[in-house]
């Protein structure tokens, strides 16, 4: 390869890296905005997940025979099963979410008034607290 061909190649090659660069710079930062259904199902998600965990938080003192437990399990079981739901419809982006969505709003509205309760307990506050958040996005796809 002569110095010319060589050169060229530089050349060529510099010139499609600023290119690339340009390009990244005018490309907007971030992930792209996220649907009213997508955010309501990623609050869906966090409410069953610290659900499952306050849920077997209570199974456990209940078993050791705190009944003071009985209503925050109840009321949990009950948002697992809507918000599971929720979950599904969300990502499907399905006709039936608003009404689940309604549904939903009412489960998370006992299930946080019931952790609320117990908030001294690090699972039933992150469940009240994911309660609330998916109240809010309940809310807001209504809207």
């Amino acid at each position: 390869m002569e110095r010319r061909e060589a050169m060229g190649a530089v050349a060529a090659l510099t010139l499609a890296a600023m290119s690339a660069a340009a390009r990244a710079e005018t490309m907007p930062a971030g992930k792209p905005p996220v649907s009213k259904a997508a955010a309501l199902g990623e609050a869906a998600s966090q409410c069953v997940l610290d659900g499952q965990r306050c849920l077997a938080h209570c199974l456990f003192l209940l078993g050791n025979g705190d009944d003071s437990m009985a209503d925050c399990s109840k009321a949990v079981n009950q948002m697992l099963a809507t918000c599971t739901a929720l979950q599904s419809l969300a990502a499907q982006d399905s006709a039936l979410l608003p009404a689940m969505a309604k549904v939903a709003l009412e489960a998370c509205t006992v299930c946080e008034k019931a952790c609320k309760q117990h908030s001294m307990h690090a699972p039933c506050r992150a469940c009240m607290e994911s309660c609330a958040a998916c109240i809010k996005q309940c809310r807001a796809f209504a809207a």
